[in-house]
């Protein structure tokens, strides 16, 4: 099996918890190199990949010709820029998300891309994930029906944290583009849908929204269905994705974070007919994604979440923010 050498630009924490290792343990991975001006953020990356070399800036990361493909989990408005340098460095870029901050940005994106030859893609590891494989088959399959309605929420409090990227409007920061990439995405995903109209109540504190409900009509290959997506950076921590259909219903209790928040868990109700309930407690969908992007390199495979799937998710996100009432 052909290695593909794995570049890290930056010590995020993200990384080191979570990205990090699974490159590290990912089947033809290998984790070669970190690009930090901090060594001492290093250091927990060399805990767990000890021969892991270092470079103090990113240049000289993108300039060494053994490194395959970079991982960026950079703050929001960095994205771009960086991953249009890694592909005119040479680099394949699993970039995190949202993966721009405009339309535009993606624009870009996807015509360095196509002109490099080389694989971009946004990091949206929950389509890796046999739950959401499942929901999707279940939905093309006809378990519940045709879909009517479909209600994601996920929130967090970091109010405490005000030095947070996600609270500085001048990072990209925000609820709605920290984590409505995921409750905007993953019905997208599941259903085949884009959205039709949608009308937003937000609130914001110092430039940033901290609340938004999202609600309107999405509609795809089944026709047309009701939407209504929460996030919030000021509550308590939940997330869930319900999916009801004419004849049944899918929920997922722990849709995003799966086995972090929780174990990953799917619940199918239907009509006249007994519950199904699936759990895949060792499942890690972080090395599902580097093992998935390797196995797109090796075999020149479609990837299962391209930079055309991460526009249209930008393009609902910025309909969510002008869609404000």
């Amino acid at each position: 099996m052909q290695v593909v050498n794995w570049g890290i630009l930056g010590a995020a924490s993200f990384a080191r918890r979570h990205m990090g290792p699974a490159i590290h343990a990912a089947r033809g991975a290998r984790l070669a190199a970190l690009a930090t001006s901090d060594a001492v953020r290093a250091e927990p990356f060399r805990d767990f990949c000890p021969d892991l070399i270092v470079y103090s800036d990113y240049e000289a990361l993108l300039a060494d010709p053994a490194i395959d493909a970079v991982y960026i989990p950079l703050p929001n408005h960095l994205h771009v820029p960086w991953a249009l340098k890694a592909l005119a460095a040479g680099k394949h870029v699993l970039c995190e998300k949202p993966l721009a901050m405009t339309l535009g940005e993606v624009d870009a994106l996807i015509a360095a891309r196509d002109g490099s030859g080389l694989l971009a893609a946004e990091a949206f590891m929950i389509v890796h994930h046999p739950q959401w494989i499942q929901v999707r088959d279940w939905i093309a399959a006809g378990e519940i029906g045709r879909v009517e309605h479909a209600d994601a929420h996920f929130s967090y409090d970091n109010r405490a944290d005000p030095g947070n990227i996600r609270n500085k409007p001048e990072m990209g920061g925000g609820g709605i583009r920290d984590i409505g990439v995921y409750t905007y995405s993953s019905v997208r995903y599941a259903t085949g849908a884009e959205p039709v109209v949608l009308r937003s109540r937000i609130r914001r504190e110092n430039g940033v929204d901290v609340w938004a409900e999202v609600a309107g009509t999405m509609a795809g290959p089944g026709g047309a269905f009701t939407y209504t997506g929460r996030t919030s950076m000021r509550l308590y921590p939940r997330q869930e994705v319900v999916i009801q259909g004419e004849g049944g219903m899918i929920r997922v209790p722990v849709p995003f974070n799966a086995g972090v928040m929780g174990e990953a868990r799917l619940e199918l109700f239907r009509q006249g007919q007994p519950d199904l309930i699936g759990r895949f407690p060792a499942v890690n969908q972080y090395v599902l994604q580097v093992e998935a992007f390797g196995q797109s390199l090796r075999a020149a495979a479609p990837y299962p979440w391209p930079l055309e799937q991460a526009r249209g998710t930008q393009a609902m996100i910025e309909m969510a923010l002008a869609g404000e009432v």
